[in-house]
């Protein structure tokens, strides 16, 4: 019996204490929040206007047919075959030949340098005679005026003459090409193709009208393709227009650039890029480290192992960084991960 007591005595002593045990306060443990910080420094930081237009080349040139008759396509000498659209050309190559025997004939050139010749012999013959005193002044004027006459005539004979052989007038690209039979007779007038040359080119762009006291004429400007994001032109403001446009608030500025690997075709659609202001020795923080909410901007700075809030006023703004007016210091810890979670005076954990 005194053994059972023993024993009950026991267990019961065991139970209180591990209800006293149980009753004891938990320590109050202040989990840290991991972040990363970077220190805070002054910068640059540049303010853009984008603007888009259509790339037009400097140079195109319409051919037309300046005679009547029978057309004749020569050979590329480059490709050693027909003209194709497409084609690379040169200035000074044979192009289309038009034929027609009437025109020719009624040009009338070998007799016009006959009578070249003809002149050229009288007015140095009476020359001569002048010289020895045998001719008076109007005598040797009018031969004079005769040879001037016969020069114009062998001229005009080369002018028309041209007009059957047509060249191609600058080096480019043949961009349009009619499509005529070998043979078939066509007009004056006729278009017979054109060359583009847009190994440089234009781009008219509208800019808004707060940036007109900004952008001056000389200005650089990088430009680039939708499909050709990876390859950037650089191109410079020629001409800017003083009126603004009443219903666009806009005004017409030209940009020229050198294309010189024909990356840009002409008609493409293409983005201009301006630099309208830039701040030297300013803070400038990332924007996607800002929370913004009814109590405006704010960040979290570190200070010995404790985030700290701050309300910031913010001035110019890239694509990815803000100026930052009030509200950091240089040489202050800026939280740019974790902060989601972060509340004044919370306990962080700085990630190496």
């Amino acid at each position: 019996m005194k053994r059972l007591l023993s024993y009950i005595a026991f267990c019961a002593l065991i139970v209180i204490s591990a209800c006293n045990s149980g009753q004891e306060e938990s320590p109050n443990i202040d989990i840290a929040a991991p972040v990363s910080v970077q220190q805070i420094n002054t910068g640059s930081l540049s303010r853009f206007t984008v603007a888009t237009g259509n790339a037009t080349a400097e140079k195109v040139i319409e051919i037309n047919s300046l005679i009547n008759g029978i057309y004749l396509l020569n050979n590329n000498p480059i490709y050693k075959r027909p003209y194709k659209l497409g084609d690379r050309v040169t200035a000074g190559q044979p192009f289309v030949n038009i034929h027609d025997p009437e025109y020719l004939n009624g040009i009338g050139l070998e007799a016009a340098k006959m009578n070249l010749d003809l002149a050229q012999q009288e007015y140095e013959k009476q020359k001569s005679v002048f010289d020895k005193g045998g001719v008076t002044v109007r005598e040797l004027k009018n031969s004079e005026l005769q040879l001037t006459r016969a020069k114009n005539d062998v001229e005009s004979a080369e002018i028309k003459l041209a007009k059957m052989k047509i060249p191609i007038p600058i080096s480019g690209t043949l961009v349009k090409m009619s499509e005529y039979t070998p043979g078939s007779v066509i007009q004056a007038g006729s278009p017979l193709g054109t060359i583009m040359d847009y190994s440089r080119m234009y781009v008219d762009i509208n800019l808004p009208e707060n940036t007109m006291t900004d952008i001056k004429t000389g200005q650089a400007v990088q430009i680039t393709n939708y499909s050709l994001p990876d390859d950037t032109l650089s191109g410079t403001i020629t001409e800017l227009s003083p009126a603004i446009d009443i219903n666009t608030r806009t005004y017409l500025a030209k940009v020229r650039f050198n294309n010189p690997k024909l990356l840009i075709r002409p008609g493409m659609f293409v983005k201009t890029l301006i630099k309208v202001n830039q701040k030297q020795d300013i803070i400038v923080i990332p924007k996607e480290v800002i929370i913004s909410d009814q109590r405006g901007k704010r960040v979290f700075v570190v200070q010995e192992n404790t985030a700290h809030e701050r309300i910031i006023e913010t001035g110019m703004e890239s694509e990815e960084m803000i100026e930052v007016i009030s509200g950091l210091e240089t040489n202050e810890r800026l939280v740019t991960k974790g902060f989601e979670t972060l509340r004044d005076r919370s306990k962080v954990k700085v990630l190496q």
